[in-house]
């Protein structure tokens, strides 16, 4: 006897969308969304979507219609809450547009929580399209299977971070002139958690000493080489989560 295939298919796309979800819902998808489900994954009514809200959580969908620019879906049930995840933030300096986009996306990934682009002296980039980052964003925990969207800041001077940072929060900066290992930094520090990164040249000594001087900054290093900006973003984070964070399943 044949086994009954598995429902939803690992092949579902997903979605994430902006209403809020819950069983016996219907959702409009029209634009790009709706070009994808139609034109590229080529459904037809009656297949499985997957959506999210970042809200609730995740839902098997079907499709009830598909016309030339919407498709309709009708929401079944639930298959995840909301997931929870670490109260990690990352403060990284702006660099050039597809070496952020690579911090973004893979922030995204490893589970970050926030996300606080910084300005600083040496950064070759002073600008962030929002609302193309958000869009980076959301494709990257689609096709990761994250259920909640890390939160997005608008780009930040340094000296304002430092001004405005909260005393609960541990600063872990990454400094190429050195500190403390990474991974024994953060497993003596525990509670909310950030970790700033620089930009291509790095923060100038000025800026060095403003964040020394940070009651909360935590000097860190991330090894004997030297890293580029966005090698040093994921290099700090997957290192957080694996001492820290979620990889050891201390939220599941």
């Amino acid at each position: 006897m044949p086994a009954t295939p598995a429902w939803p298919p690992k092949s579902a796309p997903r979605l994430f969308v902006s209403d809020k979800l819950a069983q016996g819902a219907s959702v409009g998808i029209e634009g790009n969304q709706a070009h994808y489900l139609s034109r590229v994954m080529r459904l037809t009514e009656g297949q499985a979507v997957i959506l999210c809200d970042d809200v609730t959580g995740e839902w098997l969908a079907s499709v009830t219609s598909v016309g030339k620019r919407e498709l309709v879906l009708s929401v079944e049930r639930q298959l995840r809450e909301r997931e929870a995840v670490p109260d990690l933030t990352l403060c990284a300096a702006l660099l050039k547009k597809d070496r952020f986009d690579m911090v973004l996306e893979k922030a995204c990934e490893l589970g970050v929580a926030r996300i606080q682009p910084v300005l600083t002296r040496r950064c070759v980039a002073d600008k962030l399209n929002l609302e193309r980052a958000r869009a980076i964003l959301t494709e990257a925990a689609e096709q990761c299977a994250r259920t909640a969207l890390p939160e997005l800041a608008e780009p930040l001077k340094l000296d304002a971070l430092l001004r405005e940072w909260t005393q609960d929060r541990t600063m872990f900066f990454a400094d190429e002139n050195g500190g403390e290992s990474a991974a024994q930094s953060f497993a003596d520090n525990s509670g909310l958690a950030a970790l700033l990164i620089g930009p291509e040249g790095g923060f100038d000594e000025a800026e060095r000493n403003a964040i020394r001087a940070l009651p909360q900054a935590r000097p860190i290093s991330l090894g004997p080489r030297i890293l580029r900006g966005e090698t040093a973003a994921v290099a700090a984070l997957a290192v957080w989560m694996s001492v820290a964070g979620d990889w050891n399943n201390s939220l599941a």
